[in-house]
């Protein structure tokens, strides 16, 4: 069940994480500039994000099991049109879609572990399964390079579809359906707004998704802008970033890793404490190498390692603080915190992106703000998240 869960949740950043390194080959092969090409990134979080809105009200109401299958169809299908794209109007709508149906794994498999699990019990599973899933991220650009470089970027597409079917049947044939309850109320944009109404009220359920928010978003700045950087000005070859990628993407599983040990004994607040002051150490590193001039490849594949270590400390945990308060609407509750999360990244991913020039300046500005800004929050609302109201 672990593994496949990983599998689910992982199958979003797989479908980043690999293509990451075909970036610019995309845009040499459609003709396209460095902005559009950005944004099959940004719009890929777009769709995740509303994505994230749909599956968890109808998980709620109809299963898990079922609504996950749908999702799955819904993403090969759109990976099969991004694979055939002819120009990068077409694979701007692909990845759109792509994203709403990928969206489906993550939100779903968080559901189930809640439907299983709670409190500190539930930060130390999604902590295995995020120390899993992080392989993805890990082995997912070195593939994407050695793809991109052998076959063209097309070939990641048709790679993620023969792994989008083997999930799905994976799901069809093993996935018992975990959802006890089944919510009353068909589901309508009403009774989703409802829903939703529900956990904004909540002060501590608003204090876990802005941690959500901020760790995520030095990803994505990472992810919108690591080619170009390493690529662009650093003068790595397809391959050598995605064993960088790689490497960065490793700190992840780390922490993750340390979070799933230590979750039990000091509990979801003080791991993600602890965690938020190594993602603020990361960013503040990768300032202080650019104003002082040490700035290369390394130094910053290092920063981010250690912004993503403390990242594998701090997400697993702030969702299971999110969902652990509303056990009868698990679903909604994880598509909301998915959905603020992707839509932070997505923003924060294409302001970098358009700020990218001659300088890395802009990457590491944004991780360092939102590290930065994370800590103060995690600071600022530790009663409210006491107090659990």
């Amino acid at each position: 069940m672990t593994a496949l869960l990983a599998a689910l949740t992982g199958i979003g950043p797989l479908t980043t994480d690999m293509y990451v390194p075909s970036l610019p080959g995309i845009a040499a092969s459609l003709g396209a500039t460095t902005a559009q090409t950005q944004l099959t990134i940004s719009t890929y979080l777009v769709g995740f994000a509303v994505g994230q809105i749909i599956w968890g009200p109808f998980a709620d109401r109809h299963g898990r099991r079922p609504v996950l299958l749908v999702a799955l169809a819904l993403y090969i299908a759109a990976t099969v049109v991004a694979a055939l794209a002819p120009s990068i109007e077409v694979l701007i709508a692909a990845r759109v879609v792509q994203g709403i149906g990928g969206s489906g794994g993550i939100v779903l498999g968080r559901a189930v572990v809640r439907d299983l699990y709670a409190g500190a019990r539930a930060g130390r599973e999604m902590s295995v399964i995020s120390a899993v899933m992080a392989l993805a991220p890990v082995i997912a650009p070195a593939l994407g390079g050695v793809l991109e470089t052998a076959f063209g970027w097309r070939a990641t597409f048709y790679l993620l579809i023969v792994a989008g079917v083997l999930l799905a049947s994976l799901v069809f044939a093993v996935l018992p359906e975990t959802l006890r309850i089944r919510a009353e109320e068909p589901v309508s944009p009403g009774s989703i707004v409802r829903s939703y109404r529900v956990l904004l009220k909540s002060p501590a359920y608003l204090a876990y998704a802005a941690l959500s928010i901020t760790t995520y978003a030095g990803l994505f700045a990472w992810i919108s802008g690591a080619s170009f950087v390493l690529q662009g000005l650093f003068g790595l070859d397809a391959f050598v970033f995605g064993l960088a990628f790689a490497a960065a993407s490793a700190g992840y599983m780390v922490g993750a890793m340390i979070a799933a040990r230590i979750v039990g004994r000091l509990g979801l607040d003080s791991t993600i404490g602890i965690g938020a002051i190594i993602q603020a150490f990361g960013g503040i590193f990768m300032v202080a190498a650019l104003a002082s001039g040490w700035a290369s490849a390394f130094t910053l594949v290092a920063a981010v390692a250690i912004y993503l270590a403390g990242m594998g400390l701090v997400l697993p945990q702030s969702a299971a603080g999110a969902l652990t308060r509303f056990p009868e609407r698990a679903g909604a509750a994880s598509s909301l915190v998915g959905f603020v999360q992707q839509s932070g990244a997505a923003i924060v991913g294409a302001l970098v992106g358009v700020a990218l020039g001659a300088s890395a300046w802009p990457l590491a500005l944004a991780i360092a703000i939102v590290s930065v800004l994370e800590l103060l929050v995690w600071t600022a609302t530790r009663g409210i998240r006491a107090r659990g109201v």
